[in-house]
């Protein structure tokens, strides 16, 4: 009869094989020449391409259902602009100053955020792919009922992050603080959170697909104790 032991070496083959968590897939945008766009003159629904706006306040504009490809805003203010159902498509956003950010329904693709300030972002129901956010200090950040994939939080300070029914990705975080990171009915698939340092989670079920250090999981266990109703006694 043939031999059904499996050698240890098999068995530590297959272990090696065993999926590790992915990183986000990040595309390294091209380099183009922009023209100075007309600020005043972008509307509802405008279509942009290749241009750049610089010192620019957009504030309380109607903006909404806008495209920008392959555009960059520095410095810009978007306190309470109306950027609902708008498209950012191989775009730079550097030192962005939005008190509040109406953003929901937006479509991000191939985008980088950097060295900004947004207090509330209403970024609900949106669909982010190949998105870096660094060097950034953000309030509320509401993804909730979003899809994200292939995003990168880095060196980020962050009030709550709220993931509530999001769909997640290759998400990753590295050097990145959140106070309260909100999972409630959330999909994660391989989305690494050894890089975040976080005070309290909410939604302890939405963790699975998550990974985490072994000094964070030591951190949750009161929090699973709490949940499963487990007496802890020395």
């Amino acid at each position: 009869m043939p031999d059904s032991t499996v050698s240890p070496s098999l068995c530590e083959a297959s272990m090696a094989r065993r999926p590790s968590t992915h990183p986000p897939r990040l595309d390294t945008l091209r380099v183009v020449e922009r023209a100075p766009g007309d600020a005043d003159s972008l509307d509802t629904d405008d279509d942009r391409e290749l241009e750049e706006f610089s010192g620019v306040d957009f504030s309380d504009r109607d903006l909404s259902g806008i495209t920008l490809r392959e555009c960059s805003l520095d410095d810009v203010t978007l306190t309470d602009a109306n950027l609902r159902g708008s498209r950012l498509i191989e775009s730079v956003l550097t030192g962005i100053n939005a008190p509040i950010l109406r953003s929901s329904r937006s479509t991000w693709r191939d985008v980088t955020l950097s060295r900004s300030r947004i207090g509330s972002g209403e970024l609900f129901d949106a669909t982010w792919q190949s998105v870096r956010i660094s060097g950034s200090k953000l309030g509320y950040v509401n993804l909730r009922g979003s899809s994200l994939t292939d995003v990168l939080f880095e060196d980020c300070t962050i009030d709550e992050l709220d993931l509530g029914g999001a769909n997640a990705t290759r998400v990753a975080f590295t050097g990145t603080r959140v106070q309260t990171l909100d999972l409630t009915r959330s999909t994660l698939t391989h989305v690494d959170l050894r890089g975040l340092e976080f005070q309290a989670i909410h939604g302890l079920e939405g963790l699975k697909g998550a990974t985490v250090s072994e000094y964070q999981l030591s951190e949750l266990a009161p929090l699973f104790a709490t949940q499963l109703g487990i007496l802890v006694e020395g």
